[in-house]
């Protein structure tokens, strides 16, 4: 176990003391609101996430020494393949019940413990191919009952237990090539299976191969190879392979001794494809083999036999009236004779590839009047043969790397119906328009690697239903108006590795169904790259442009936008531009590509964006900028791309990542940031980006101290985000820990038990709500009465030494179902009568200013308060308040200012502790309105004193200190 690195400081401006409970309070809601977690696996990379239902774990070329302990359990293909892992343990794959694929090819895997593979229940492939097996005992494969394709091949195989195939019942491929079986009884029990189709068991040193050592009765196999081995004879006597369809016996036999043994020819009825390839068998034999099978072989493989040979077997084999595909390829041949394939009368492919072909008769596949498919690739052949003149059947002719160097106008005249013409890697230095005129049905040319200086008139009004034209690696220099005009249906157009510096206006006008135009490599400057060069690609998704020579002083907008007619651009690569790279993007130099998807910048030596580069790409999916100087990147470059999932950085000499935060790059989830200079891998820069995924940042060093404190913590206890190869980051910082693992800091000292200050934070809110809870129930209206009290203190404050000119004499303060009394009654007597100048909140408040400051203004601004009290009046939210702000002027000012009105009975126990108070200060005292049939004269004349008392104490009111509701 590695021991933990102790943090040797707690740097300035860091501060990991104890938090308050408000920050812990704030912690826990932030984590609820934030998922984004982390995880890293040791030495193995995740495909896309852990909730992937296809889970692809990839753990090859890593070094190691045993089979890892953090693979996650729902992994459905793990690939542990080019390592040095020596054995398999009996719980090496615990748990790992979701796997279906496996692959641990390349290591050193001498051993596999009984039962290794027992809890792979549901394993479909596994791959050992390429270790050091020596035995395959009973119990090794026990529980892969669902097992259908093993690969055994290149072990040192010598013993093979008869029990050990024998829980395999769904095993359709078995490949044991390349051990040392020697006896083919070791695979005996194998074949009894009913489900097993092919079995590859070449290179075994078996000298044998006969059918008694198979199996009593007929076996379902369908394909074997038993190439390489130095077999003696091949003997069938009893019809235990039915259903045989592919034998491969190349290179096999010894110093050409191997015999044929097959009695009856209905033994291998079913014989489709027969690989003979450098077999050692005489003349005699191979005849022997080749017409016994002549009632079902349709294709047949002769390679590395020798012209000779070929020569000689060439008549045999095309008297197979089933043989529709011949391979002679690797025979040295140097010339194809009339006579060689004259019988191959019902052929449909042949392939002569990989030989030194230098000329062809005339009528060497005259007979041949079903040929579809001839390849004729990797000969010496310096012109199209005449003998390809006349094939009218022929759909596909290939003639790559051969030394062609001149296209005749007849050369293809009579191919009518040819789909695929490939040309690839010749010496071709000029063509014409009347080369490929017949090719009226033609599909896929390749005139890459040649020397082609022009296209001008070859394409015109020809090749009409032309989808994909290859011309890369050529001497092409210009591109004229009209050289592709005539093909409507073309779909990928390949021009890399030229030397294009000029594209004239219109060049591709009439490419209307062209989605795929490749340019790179060229010499073209943004002088070259311009709208109208454009012009008509009105389907075009995908354009590359990397590596030439654009390039840009500054950002300023262009006057005119290079793509602004490409409405449909989806993929755009402008990467690696010479000598110096393009510098600067200008502004606009996006604008039209509202549907682009991809973006690609990579080695620009770019310093800066400007932050408008990406405002007319809404849609951009994946942005690719890695390999440049930015330094820093600004949050406001990715406002307008919010919908960007890939994002690559590496090499880019940034800084710091917090151009993130704030980025509002909520769906990123794939972000990868090699090789650049921060050192700190902030909180907030990763809780930016809910959707990350995969986070890569190989090859970096870090900061080994507080401030990457909680970044450790997170790459190793959360599992949404996996952080690539983290458990190989190095610290850089301080100097006395450099080489040492970031992840094996002891980050304790950096923080506290944060399960406490949680318990903490939780007890605290709980108790508070109670306490709340408490108040409000027992307590509100004194917590609102205080409320208002300080406020009006505040108020009063601010006036106490500012001489009050008084605007009213009174404020009413009442309800509105009381409403119709004031109307009626107390404003007509009050104003009308007695010539009193009162404030009535209906009238008089000054409209769009808060109502508690209208309401302390009129009391304040008035000489008396009237409240006006009925039941309605003490339920009214903003009566209570009105009669608050009165109370608490009359307590300040100890003066007569507050004047009580009773419109009717009301109980004691109604009044709230507003009134309570007041009752508390003047004993009772009010006025009340006479009952219905009074005389009203009194209580008019009661309020009229009352209104014409001024300064004095409330106490020395004549009307109200006597009154007593009782």
């Amino acid at each position: 176990m590695k021991s933990k690195i102790t943090m040797p400081e707690i740097r300035n401006g860091t501060t990991y003391s104890q938090p308050s409970i408000f920050l812990c309070t704030l912690l826990c809601c932030w984590i609820l609101v934030n998922p984004v977690r982390g995880y890293s696996l040791k030495k193995c990379t995740v495909r896309e996430s852990l909730n992937d239902t296809n889970m692809k774990v990839i753990c090859g070329k890593k070094n190691l020494q045993a089979i890892p302990e953090d693979i996650p359990r729902k992994v459905r293909s793990l690939d542990l393949s080019i390592n040095n892992i020596v054995m398999i343990k009996t719980f090496d794959f615990k748990d790992l019940s979701a796997l279906k694929s496996l692959n641990m090819s390349c290591n050193r895997i001498s051993h596999v413990d009984d039962e290794a593979f027992s809890d792979l229940v549901v394993l479909q492939e596994l791959n050992l191919a390429n270790n050091r097996l020596n035995t395959l005992s009973d119990h090794l494969f026990q529980g892969l009952g669902n097992l259908s394709v093993l690969r055994l091949d290149h072990n040192h195989i010598k013993t093979i237990s008869s029990s050990t195939f024998q829980n395999l019942f769904s095993l359709n491929v078995l490949n044991l090539t390349g051990n040392q079986l020697y006896v083919l009884k070791k695979v005996q029990t194998v074949l009894l299976f009913t489900h097993l189709q092919e079995l590859y068991i070449a290179s075994n040193g078996f000298t044998f191969f006969q059918s008694q050592d198979i199996s009593n009765k007929s076996i379902g196999l369908r394909v074997l190879d038993l190439s390489q081995n130095p077999m003696r004879i091949f003997r069938i006597t009893a019809d235990v392979l039915p259903k045989l369809h592919y034998l491969n016996l190349s290179d096999s036999g010894q110093n050409g001794s191997m015999t044929w043994d097959v009695p009856d020819r209905s033994f291998l009825s079913n014989m489709k494809s027969l690989n003979l390839s450098g077999v050692h068998m005489s003349l005699k034999e191979m005849s022997v083999v080749l017409q016994s099978l002549n009632s079902s072989l349709s294709s047949l493989i002769l390679s590395h036999l020798g012209e000779d040979r070929i020569t000689a077997l060439a008549n045999i084999a095309c008297h197979i009236t089933t043989l529709t595909t011949l391979r002679l390829r690797y025979n040295n041949m140097r010339v194809v004779s009339e006579e060689l394939l004259k019988s191959c009368t019902y052929l449909t492919k042949l392939d002569i590839s990989h030989n030194a072909l230098t000329h062809l008769s005339h009528q060497s596949f005259s007979s041949m009047k079903q040929l579809t498919t001839l390849d004729l690739s990797n000969n010496r052949l310096s012109s199209v043969p005449n003998a390809t003149h006349n094939i009218q059947s022929l759909t596909i002719l290939d003639l790559r790397y051969n030394t062609i160097n001149k296209l005749g106008s007849f050369d293809f005249a009579n191919l009518t119906g040819l789909t695929y013409l490939r040309l690839f890697h010749n010496e071709i230095t000029d063509i014409k328009g009347t080369d490929f005129q017949d090719l009226q049905d033609l599909k896929l040319l390749d005139l890459g690697r040649n020397s082609i200086p022009s296209l001008r008139y070859v394409f015109k009004n020809c090749l009409q239903k032309l989808e994909n034209l290859q011309l890369g690696g050529n001497m092409i220099r210009t591109i004229h108006k009209g050289d592709f005009e005539s093909l409507q249906s073309l779909k990928t157009l390949i021009l890399f590795d030229n030397r294009i510096d000029t594209v004239e206006d219109g060049a591709f006008q009439g490419l209307v169904n062209l989605k795929m135009l490749t340019l790179a490599s060229n010499r073209m400057s943004q002088i070259s790259i311009r709208a109208t060069m454009f012009r008509g690609l009105t389907a075009l998704e995908s354009l590359d442009l990397s590596w030439n020579r654009i390039k840009y002083l500054h950002y300023g907008e262009l006057k005119s936008p290079p793509f602004s007619l490409l409405p449909s651009l989806k993929i755009l690569i402008v990467s690696a531009q010479h000598p110096f790279g393009m510098l600067n993007i200008p502004s606009n130099f996006l604008h039209g590509l509202t549907n682009l998807l991809a973006f690609s910048a990579r080695s620009l030596n770019i310093k800066t964006f400007h932050p408008d580069t990406f405002n007319n790409t809404p849609q951009l999916w994946s942005l690719d900028i890695s390999l440049n100087e930015f330094t820093a990147l600004s949050k406001e470059l990715f406002h307008p791309i919010p919908r960007l999932n890939r994002l690559y950085l590496s090499k880019a000499q940034l800084q710091s990542l917090d151009f993130l935060i704030g980025a509002n790059l909520t769906q990123l989830s794939y972000l990868q940031v090699r090789k650049n200079d921060f050192t700190v891998v902030s909180e907030t820069m990763i809780r930016s980006l809910p959707a990350l995924v995969y986070l890569d940042l190989q090859d970096k060093t870090f900061t080994c101290d507080c401030s990457n404190a909680w970044f450790i913590q997170w790459v190793t206890t959360e599992n949404q985000t996996q952080v690539v190869d983290a458990y190989d980051f190095t610290c850089n910082y301080p100097v006395s820990l450099g080489g040492t693992k970031l992840l094996d800091l002891d980050t304790h000292y950096c923080s506290v038990d944060i399960g406490f200050f949680y318990f903490i934070s939780s007890t605290s809110l709980v108790l508070l709500t109670l306490l709340g809870s408490f108040i409000y129930h027992l307590l509100r209206w004194q917590v609102v009465y205080a409320y208002y009290l300080f406020q009006a203190y505040l108020y009063d404050t601010k006036r106490r030494n500012v001489r009050v000119i008084h605007q009213y004499d009174a404020f009413v303060s009442y309800n509105g179902h009381d409403e119709p009394w004031v109307l009626r009654e107390l404003l007509p007597e009050l104003e009308g009568n007695q010539g009193w100048k009162l404030c009535l909140h209906h009238r008089d408040f000054q409209p769009g200013k808060p109502i508690v400051d209208n309401i302390t203004d009129a009391i304040y601004g008035s000489r008396k308060t009237i409240c006006v009290i009925s039941r309605h009046y003490l339920e009214s939210e903003w009566c209570s308040r009105e009669i608050q702000v009165a109370s608490f002027r009359l307590f300040d000012e100890q003066k007569d200012v507050l004047i009580l009105v009773f419109l009717e009975e009301v109980p004691d126990q109604q009044l709230s502790p507003f009134h309570r108070m007041r009752k508390l200060v003047k004993r009772h005292t009010y006025l009340s309105w006479p009952r219905a049939g009074e005389h009203t004269g009194v209580f008019w004349q009661k309020l009229r004193v009352a209104l014409e008392t001024r300064d004095c104490l409330a106490e020395e009111n004549p009307i109200l200190s006597g009154v007593d509701r009782k």
